[in-house]
Formats: C-alpha cells, structure tokens, sequence
C-alpha cells in the first residue's frame, strides 16, 4: 500500500508495537486479519499526511489471457508504485488481492467494504491494471 519502504517499515513496526501493548495489556487481538487491518489503517493515515493519488481516470483494458507473461517482465518495486497510486479502498483491496493470500471473505473483513463495492473495485482494478500492462508491456500474442 505504500510505495515508500522506509514508511512501510515505519507502520510495521507501529503495528507490532501495539500488538505488543495490547498483548502486554492482556488484551492481545484475537482476529487473525486484526493485523492487516490495523496496518491498512496506519498507512491511510500516515498517506492522508503525505502525497496523495491524483484523481485521473485510467483507461480499462480487457482481462487477457496474456497478463501473466507480462506481470513477469515487471519489478515487484514497479507493481508496488502502481498499486499506491490507487485511490483507497481500491488500493486496499488491490493490495491485498494481488498478495494472494486472502479469501474474499478476508478481503471483505480488512477492506471494511460489502461484497458489490469489493467486487467493483478489484473488477476496475484488474482492468486498469491490464491497459497499464498492455501500455508498459504489449502482448506479443493475443
């Protein structure tokens, strides 16, 4: 969600810290996904101190079979800068979505977001996501 490491290590870190507290406190989160959640949060407000996204309409582009052949020519630090550039939530939810490690029903508890939100946001994502490749990386076949 931030495209700036040393911030991200900052709100890890932050986020350990209170997890710690509240351990030491007796009161240690319970959620499994309190975590993601609590970072997800620090990074919108340490973003709502910083640069913010501008708002531009990206051009959408159809899902194509040929996505994973161009997602390997780029640099996770490139795929990083793209997702930041996202407005929240979309940027949460694409965050999380691309890390492939969470249900939909995850997604939907760290992105605080219903179903139909959820599933347009990831859906424009993915789209705009796939014109920026096809842009950055044309597709030798299609």
């Amino acid at each position: 969600m931030m495209a700036d490491a040393a911030k991200a290590q900052e709100i890890f870190y932050a986020t350990l810290r209170e997890a710690a507290k509240l351990a030491a406190d007796g009161e240690a989160p319970r959620d499994r996904l309190w975590f993601f959640r609590n970072a997800r949060w620090h990074c919108l407000e340490a973003g709502e101190q910083g640069l913010q996204p501008e708002e531009v309409d990206f051009e959408q582009g159809e899902l194509g079979d040929w996505a994973p052949s161009q997602i390997e020519k780029l640099g996770p630090e490139q795929f990083a800068i793209w997702i930041s550039g996202a407005p929240d939530p979309q940027r949460s939810a694409l965050a999380l979505f691309y890390l492939n490690e969470f249900s939909y029903r995850d997604l939907l508890s760290v992105t605080e977001l219903k179903p139909q939100e959820l599933s347009k946001f990831l859906g424009n994502g993915r789209r705009e996501f796939q014109a920026w490749l096809d842009a950055t990386f044309p597709a030798e076949q299609r």
